[in-house]
């Protein structure tokens, strides 16, 4: 599935570790969505996925959810997203 980076942010605190945050579009989805990514230390990943702009279709959200949990690549490119932007800082 094709995927469309609209924005991504990434911040460090030694509190929280790495958030960011990564906006984007999937191909053949009606809706954007936008993952909330965290992690203490940069290596083990937790995320919370949701429609950017307003409440879309929840087979289609369940389905999203169900790629990133098992496509690697698909999650690591959206954390790389977030990294490239506080790298740029």
């Amino acid at each position: 599935m094709k995927i469309t980076i609209l924005h991504a942010t990434m911040s460090y605190t030694k509190e929280d570790g790495y958030v960011g945050q990564v906006q984007f579009r999937a191909e053949n989805h009606r809706d954007d969505y936008e993952i909330t990514l965290q992690s203490k230390k940069g290596k083990e990943w937790s995320y919370g996925l949701h429609f950017l702009n307003a409440s879309g279709s929840e087979e289609e959200i369940f389905k999203m959810e169900e790629l990133i949990e098992e496509d690697d690549e698909l999650f690591d490119s959206l954390i790389e997203a977030a990294k490239i932007s506080l790298d740029e800082k």
